[in-house]
């Protein structure tokens, strides 16, 4: 739901009616609770039905102050952000006030960070943020910082230790974010932007052993490969977490010749051990994925060394 059809349900529960517009014909899940009869279309109104008290202050009572309070504060209450995007731009500006965001805001400007390099971070993808100049705005504004449109973004972002004793490449910021089990076993974390990998070239690893955390999907892979090259002494972490069917999680990145599981999706299979072939060919073979965040790094790790 966006900011408008919020707005609407709020004033549906307080007023008891909200005008029939059309924005909240387009909206799904309005229209869901219209089918439902928790709201009643009645001529140019919507009347709340029987049940739609207890489902609104399930589900939106205590979040719509804080919403409209955060809103208003930035000038943002004619926007149509979604609820979701509502809920990320609260989350940046608490991480930045109390000191946790990650990167912080002093390398995402030392960095120049470019959109899409924020969007891989912060949002469902890459190109969430495409033409969403309201919400790229609201972004610059809360976090007093300018992303950059069409530049290779040639920052690594760190999470440092006392001592680290090896380096894991990260293809996602997720495991940067939860800095604790990393530092306590002197674990240095590096993100380098998902397929942005050519800065690589530079980076140092001051002969300390180096690890890469992937999605195990054709996208993470490829882009594995893609860091072999600039850092061959790289090695891949062996998944701990269980696969998901990437049509059930609607996932983006597909193997290529499913048909032919023993291709390995056309990745390169000299890079691989037969253990490694195994499974990436079982992934393929159920249409299958594992996400990165779901393993358990340390382990991972830790079987690496066994």
């Amino acid at each position: 739901m966006n900011w408008t059809v919020l707005k609407s349900l709020h004033q549906l529960f307080l007023d008891r009616k909200t005008k029939v517009k059309h924005s909240l014909k387009e909206d799904s899940s309005f229209q869901l609770l219209v089918s439902n009869k928790e709201i009643i279309e009645v001529g140019k109104n919507y009347l709340p039905g029987l049940l739609f008290d207890s489902y609104y202050k399930k589900h939106h009572l205590n979040q719509f102050p804080i919403y409209f309070d955060f809103l208003e504060t930035h000038n943002l209450l004619k926007k149509r952000f979604e609820e979701e995007d509502i809920k990320t731009l609260i989350e940046l500006q608490s991480k930045k006030q109390s000191g946790n965001l990650i990167p912080s805001r002093e390398q995402l400007i030392e960095a120049q960070e470019t959109v899409r390099g924020f969007s891989t971070m912060f949002f469902k993808n890459d190109k969430y943020l495409d033409k969403k100049d309201s919400l790229i705005k609201a972004i610059n504004q809360i976090l007093d910082i300018t992303l950059v449109e069409n530049k290779d973004q040639q920052y690594l972002y760190i999470l440092q230790c006392e001592k680290p004793e090896l380096i894991v490449l990260c293809e996602n910021l997720d495991f940067l974010r939860k800095d604790k089990m990393p530092r306590e076993n002197n674990y240095e974390l590096w993100y380098a932007g998902g397929k942005n990998v050519p800065k690589l070239k530079y980076a140092d690893t001051r002969g300390l052993p180096i690890f890469y955390s992937a999605d195990w999907d054709a996208d993470g892979l490829e882009i594995y490969e893609l860091a072999k090259e600039k850092i061959p002494e790289l090695q891949l972490l062996f998944p701990t977490a269980i696969s998901k069917s990437i049509v059930d999680t609607e996932h983006s990145s597909h193997w290529k010749n499913q048909d032919k599981p023993e291709a390995l999706s056309n990745l390169s299979s000299h890079l691989y051990s037969e253990k490694y072939k195994a499974k990436i060919k079982k992934l393929i073979e159920t249409n299958h994925w594992i996400i990165e965040e779901s393993n358990d790094l340390k382990k991972m790790i830790q079987n690496s060394f066994s």
